[in-house]
């Protein structure tokens, strides 16, 4: 079997751990690379730590000054919270953007070498940089027509990923995934925050009556998603990553009311604190068959899952 060595760029995130640990279990070499921002999970290192083909660096992408060989570097690291790309962009174009800049600049370091091998960037955008969409879905041909900071930033960084690939010749693959869900998120999120809130008593405060349509996607999925691809081999291509469970915003957090009080059907409103989202999207959908002929789905269950997840955040 071919081990393949690979970098996992934001390690100690949600997504990041995920896929790290997923080339772990198949024996691939992985090189995490983790800043430790208000996101990170330390307690993930020690699970990291536990493979003996696992090494880890404490270092932003923007400071890295080498990349040892490797086939892929495979890129979560990124400011992804859109209230706080709102309230304060700077850091999203460092991170999302410079950071993205620096990593296709040390590539094409490795391409200019005729002696190196030169590694694939694996990227991981978002459904947000097609913007929003009534009916249908967006395909990966589709323009990019982001909303807010946080996924014009990841926008950006797309353009920069295909147009390196361009002209200088770098091989990439760009992801973009629905929301993901699932246990240990951070929870500025809405599943681990409407947990947290409703279980000390506080109001959920969602956004435009909890309207907008989202399709979920749990990170087992997106990390398995991750794996085919690279064992599919394929090169400057773009996949959509979508869930299998679409609904508004408001039927989440009426489900999660459910299960923290048996016996409501949905949150009372008093439980609720309705606010305005500047440049809210009112709904996301993409079209993920371009991945699925590679023979992935996605196999996690909503309704299922959120029972593990909800009893995870009220014990943790």
């Amino acid at each position: 079997m071919n081990k393949k060595i690979v970098y996992v760029t934001g390690c100690l995130g949600f997504i990041g751990y995920h896929v790290a640990e997923s080339c772990l279990k198949r024996g691939w070499y992985v090189r995490g690379i983790d800043s430790g921002t208000y996101a990170a999970n330390w307690n993930l290192l020690g699970e990291l730590e536990k493979y003996d083909n696992f090494i880890f660096e404490h270092k932003d992408i923007n400071e890295l000054d080498r990349l040892y060989d490797c086939d892929y570097i495979i890129n979560t690291a990124a400011e992804s919270h859109v209230d706080n790309s709102i309230s304060q962009s700077d850091i999203f174009l460092k991170s999302n953007i410079n950071g993205v800049h620096r990593l296709l600049e040390l590539i094409k370091q490795k391409a200019q070498g005729t002696k190196y091998q030169v590694p694939v960037l694996l990227h991981f955008s978002t459904d947000e940089v097609y913007g929003d969409i009534i009916e249908g879905s967006h395909c990966e041909t589709d323009l990019l027509k982001p909303s807010n900071p946080y996924s014009a930033t990841k926008a950006a960084a797309d353009h920069l990923v295909t147009s390196w690939g361009r002209t200088y010749g770098l091989p990439y693959i760009i992801v973009r995934p629905t929301n993901n869900y699932g246990i240990g998120q951070y929870v500025e999120k809405l599943i681990p925050k409407t947990v947290k809130y409703l279980s000390v008593g506080r109001k959920v405060d969602l956004h435009n009556n909890g309207e907008p349509v989202r399709t979920w996607l749990n990170a087992k999925d997106t990390a398995s998603a991750i794996i085919a691809i690279i064992q599919a081999g394929v090169i400057n291509e773009i996949y959509n990553i979508s869930g299998n469970y679409e609904t508004k915003n408001i039927v989440v957090v009426d489900k999660i009311a459910s299960l923290l009080f048996p016996g409501t059907d949905k949150l009372p409103s008093d439980y609720v604190e309705h606010m305005v989202r500047i440049g809210q999207d009112v709904r996301y959908s993409i079209d993920d068959s371009k991945l699925r002929a590679l023979g992935w789905k996605p196999v996690a269950e909503f309704d299922t899952e959120l029972v593990d997840i909800v009893k995870y955040y009220k014990e943790n």
